[in-house]
């Protein structure tokens, strides 16, 4: 019988995000590209997507980015568009919201799109401003059977 020599398959590779810390170039679309928010999620590699031109589109998540890039509603993507069917178009990019905010920035989104985040958790110090007042046991105890 021959060892186990290797480590696993693919599924080994799965669970890693290598190039996730590096800060890519912001892209720009380009002739026959197009903005878009998704609005629905359909499954099988599909989604469908309002373009910032005005069109609801039903997208493919092309197999670059089909178990890589985790897309969910609301987030903004780039689609190119075909040809020959206005209302179907491909998912070439998916922007982080960080991505996003800048190419609002820059003029590239109307003022309505709403860019969503994740929550974050920011600094330790956010609520030390925050007081409670103090109750002992007996007057809240007491206050609770005036309110019966």
């Amino acid at each position: 019988m021959p060892k186990n020599k290797g480590k696993g398959g693919k599924n080994r590779r799965r669970g890693k995000n290598e190039n996730e810390t590096e800060k890519r170039e912001l892209v720009f679309k380009e002739d026959g590209q197009e903005y878009a928010q998704v609005t629905k999620m359909l499954g099988n590699g599909r989604l469908e997507a309002m373009c910032f031109d005005g069109t609801k589109r039903l997208c493919h998540i092309r197999g670059k980015l089909r178990k890589k890039v985790w897309i969910n509603t609301g987030d903004i993507i780039l689609v190119g568009l075909r040809d020959y069917q206005d209302a179907k178009a491909d998912v070439i990019l998916k922007y982080t919201p960080d991505e996003a905010r800048n190419l609002k920035s820059y003029g590239e989104f109307p003022e309505s799109v709403k860019i969503s985040e994740t929550v974050t958790f920011v600094d330790e110090g956010m609520d030390d401003d925050i007081e409670f007042d103090e109750m002992s046991d007996e007057e809240s105890s007491e206050d609770d059977i005036d309110n019966i």
